[in-house]
């Protein structure tokens, strides 16, 4: 007897048939916000949500500019892509050796390459740190209507901070999501991953991702914290538009957490905990906040 595919699996094997590739024995290497495979022979296929196609072309055309600059990063197949696939944009990769989740260390060498590069001439917009909240906030069924009530109101206040923030360092493109889990490290150095949210924007944006492992979570030392400072130069935790960014960053992780709770009963503790916190009903950060993969 035969399984019918999934819904990604028919996805996965349409798009691999367009671009001229082999999806049998294709698996999964993670099922979240994109749906990513691995095919025999060394291909990485990723699959975005239905409507991204302009954040999936320019994750490849972010990959070949990085390429071209020199700047370690995982590398994008010589093949026209991304390819549409019921709905889908898919985009293949170059599988990574092998590899560990990246350090802080890591994280700020590479960013220091990545916001040192002049502005190329790519369609990649303005950073926007609020893109997908509202629907992350609308799919958490598991919390309440108050909790809900407050997620909103908050997002709403951010964004009015964030259209006078202070003037920072100046603009560069910066990747979006820099943490250690969007960058490998490899036997030959660490690999910078992941150009969904890459766009023009504040460096200090990147720089928050690190500091408020520190502030927040608890995930990063001090000590760790002061030598990523060192090696770039800036300690973002000191400049005056830092709360807001790290308030945003916040609500990024806390409304992750939410939206996949709703699906996920194993996250729901941790998601409402997040919430707790935003909320000041679980004492003073940092808080501890358990890692969601």
């Amino acid at each position: 007897m035969t399984t019918s595919p999934t819904p990604t699996q028919a996805v996965l094997a349409e798009a691999c048939l367009a671009a001229g590739l082999d999806a049998t024995n294709a698996q999964p290497i993670r099922i979240a916000e994109n749906a990513v495979w691995r095919l025999p022979g060394g291909t990485v296929v990723r699959i975005a949500r239905p409507g991204q196609s302009a954040a999936a072309t320019r994750e490849v055309q972010v990959a070949r500019w990085l390429a071209a600059q020199g700047v370690p990063a995982v590398r994008a197949l010589d093949l026209r892509q991304p390819v549409a696939a019921s709905g889908h944009s898919v985009t293949f990769w170059q599988e990574l050796p092998p590899h560990e989740i990246g350090t802080v260390t890591d994280v700020v060498v590479l960013l220091k390459q990545l916001h040192a590069l002049p502005k190329p001439d790519l369609p990649l917009g303005e950073l926007d740190p609020f893109v997908r909240l509202v629907e992350r906030i609308d799919a958490a069924s598991t919390i309440s209507d108050v909790d809900r009530q407050w997620l909103n109101g908050r997002l709403e206040d951010l964004k009015q901070q964030w259209a006078s923030r202070p003037k920072g360092l100046p603009e560069c493109v910066v990747h979006g999501d820099a943490w250690v889990g969007n960058v490998a490290r490899t036997e030959a150095g660490p690999l910078l991953m992941d150009f969904e949210r890459a766009s023009f924007g504040p460096p200090e944006w990147d720089l928050v991702s690190t500091a408020v492992k520190l502030t927040t979570t608890g995930a990063v030392s001090a000590e760790e914290y002061a030598a990523f400072c060192k090696t770039y130069g800036v300690d973002v935790t000191e400049w005056e538009g830092y709360e807001l960014l790290a308030g945003a960053r916040e609500l990024r992780m806390a409304t992750y957490a939410a939206q996949y709770a709703a699906s996920r009963p194993a996250w729901r503790r941790e998601a409402q905990y997040r919430i707790d916190c935003l909320r000041g009903r679980a004492g003073a950060p940092p808080w501890r906040w358990k890692g969601i993969m």
